[in-house]
């Protein structure tokens, strides 16, 4: 138990707590002690109700069930993964800009949410990380499944294409 302690409090403030809320809110729901139709944004709610928490909890939320349970696990995987790093690499010294830079693409995601009707944001904010450290770090070879090897600009393309094949 102490590894498990010892390992979450190594991981960087932001990475940690957006982990968290993620694993946390998601079980929540799974299990029936938070409702999702509470969770997902939707506009009417959001504006005729002022429901406020709805574009907060519309990016922790992902709905847990066996179809999706693989799927789940590839984005806290990437999110951690990115955002440890984005944390602790280029945004080492700067806690403020790596916050300001999820807080800005957290508004993006939504705006573009509302506009399209997306109900659920962890998808667009997991791959928006990503996609910044992929610009970052373009020519830094990444290793993807089954030992596929290819240059970091290339990822969201083909998390994209893997996306829609899954």
């Amino acid at each position: 138990m102490s590894d498990i302690q010892t390992w979450y409090k190594q991981v960087p403030m932001f990475t940690r707590l957006w982990l968290s809320a993620t694993v946390g809110i998601s079980l929540l729901s799974r299990f029936g002690i938070l409702p999702p139709q509470y969770l997902i944004l939707q506009s009417y709610p959001l504006f005729k109700q002022l429901q406020l928490w709805r574009p907060m909890t519309a990016v922790f939320f992902y709905p847990l069930n066996p179809a999706t349970g693989f799927h789940f696990m590839l984005n806290c995987f990437f999110l951690y993964n990115y955002s440890l790093r984005l944390e602790t690499e280029q945004f080492k010294q700067k806690p403020g800009d790596y916050f300001y830079l999820l807080f800005f693409n957290w508004i993006l995601c939504v705006l573009i949410g509302l506009l399209i009707e997306l109900p659920i944001l962890m998808d667009p904010m997991v791959l928006s990380v990503l996609y910044v450290w992929c610009k970052l770090n373009k020519d830094v070879i990444v290793n993807f499944w089954f030992g596929t090897r290819f240059k970091a600009m290339y990822l969201p393309w083909v998390l994209l294409g893997m996306n829609l094949i899954l």
